[in-house]
């Protein structure tokens, strides 16, 4: 049905919480990004309005910390732009304090904990190789 994915994965040791979190935050990054995958609002049948969702399935995957970071990687080397989350970012407590410790690291240091991207089919598939659905 869709020529394309929009992919969020995980870190699979995090904890419930953290992986609700960082799923959201990621996924609005790529809305951000790609408002083309934003649809019409919602609306129920006593007519209240509701926001506009993605058009298309989010696919929530997990990976190990060693698999993650070769998915980042892996992003780079395509040139496919991501949404990252990395594990410093658990610490702070506002945007400008989640810029500041994501300025600090390179990408082969970074503390993955999730990426998210929207790319074609085959070149998602090729980025997260080794990952698993999430459950």
């Amino acid at each position: 049905m869709f020529d394309t994915k929009f992919v969020v994965v995980v870190r699979e040791d995090l904890a419930v919480w953290q992986k609700l979190n960082v799923t959201a935050f990621l996924s609005t990054g790529i809305a951000a990004a790609k408002p083309d995958l934003i649809g019409e609002a919602y609306r129920d049948a006593a007519g209240n309005s509701y926001h506009s969702m993605s058009v298309q399935p989010i696919i929530i995957l997990s990976a190990n910390s060693d698999l993650i970071g070769k998915i980042h990687a892996r992003t780079l080397q395509r040139d496919v732009k991501s949404s990252l989350y990395i594990e410093e970012m658990f610490a702070t407590g506002h945007d400008s304090a989640n810029r500041e410790v994501f300025a600090r690291h390179e990408p082969d240091d970074a503390r993955v904990v999730g990426i998210a991207f929207h790319a074609d089919k085959k070149v998602a598939d090729k980025i997260t190789k080794g990952a698993r659905m999430h459950s």
